[in-house]
């Protein structure tokens, strides 16, 4: 890939997965198109392919859109599930300092006592 960004292992099996889920995708459309025209013995061969091609191609189209409003909303709860996790975090770490915080002056305390002042 010489002249372009290097794509990371992960980014690339993406690509191949997108790729390997859309092909498939493409070939249930078409077979659910060759199903739904079987039921139509009287069309001609020519009107068969047509209606094919047009049944494939809303079938294509329906899953394209269902496909971007995954995306979008995967978006969505992705950017809501980082803001909730940085929330916990700062609840964990604001806890742990105090517990430690704590453990220090006790710890101070006790010296104090134990050396008689």
């Amino acid at each position: 890939m010489s002249g372009s960004t290097p794509v990371s292992t992960a980014e690339a099996i993406n690509e191949i997965e997108g790729y390997l889920l859309w092909e498939a995708e493409k070939d249930r459309a078409r077979t659910r198109a060759r199903d739904f025209t079987a039921r139509l013995p009287w069309l001609t061969r020519a009107q068969q392919e047509e209606v094919e091609r047009q049944y494939q191609a809303d079938q294509l189209e329906f899953s394209r859109a269902y496909l971007r409003r995954i995306a979008a909303r995967s978006g969505e709860l992705r950017a809501e599930y980082e803001g909730v996790y940085r929330v916990l975090r700062r609840r964990l770490v604001t806890g742990l300092l105090a517990v430690a915080g704590a453990l220090v002056i006790g710890a101070v305390a006790v010296a104090v006592a134990l050396t008689g002042g």
